[in-house]
């Protein structure tokens, strides 16, 4: 279905947008990133959240099944595909206490080395039963410098509708199941 939609939003009969108007975003699903460039022209945006396998399982589930070094590949493929001409867009929510050290600012700028890329760091948009925090502005700051002084490209999301519970991620934690007055997360299961 995201081929598809793809297919119809640069269709000139339907939506006619460019190539540089359409991002595939997804959270590393190999076998889809591996497709993608023969299937449809668009850029490509990997939620990384973690540069390492340990902390990446915790936060990002589906890095059991498609680990980092396999996703990595699969980004130098596409990159590699389009004869360099491509940036990946990384994002990286920084999670307060859990993502947001030195040492692992360090390891994301050695893990994306020699990876045609944009790194774009999003602070961390707290929910109601969420036990993660935002990073604090010192913590993103240095972060964000560490990447920068490795030549990256680095930009900082502009967090809005927080004050009203708006923003990226926090509509999740206010569904309610109006019966039983529970939390609804829901879970999908990629075998």
């Amino acid at each position: 279905p995201v081929i598809e939609s793809a297919k119809i939003m640069k269709d000139q009969h339907a939506y006619g947008l460019s190539r540089k108007r359409i991002t595939i975003s997804t959270s590393g699903i190999v076998p889809f990133i591996e497709k993608l460039p023969e299937n449809i022209d668009a850029s490509l945006a990997i939620s990384l959240h973690a540069p390492n396998n340990e902390l990446r399982d915790e936060i990002v589930p589906i890095n059991k099944k498609y680990p980092i070094d396999r996703l990595i590949k699969s980004c130098k493929d596409f990159v590699a595909y389009y004869d360099g001409k491509r940036n990946i867009t990384i994002e990286y929510i920084l999670i307060d206490g859990v993502n947001d050290s030195k040492e692992l600012a360090l390891q994301l700028s050695k893990l994306l080395s020699g990876l045609s890329c944009k790194i774009n760091l999003i602070p961390f948009n707290p929910f109601d039963g969420c036990d993660y925090q935002r990073s604090t502005s010192r913590n993103i700051e240095k972060f964000k410098n560490i990447l920068v002084d490795k030549g990256f490209i680095t930009t900082l999301r502009i967090t809005r509708g927080d004050a009203i519970d708006g923003a990226c991620g926090q509509l999740v934690g206010k569904l309610k199941n109006s019966i039983k007055g529970k939390n609804l997360i829901a879970h999908r299961t990629i075998s």
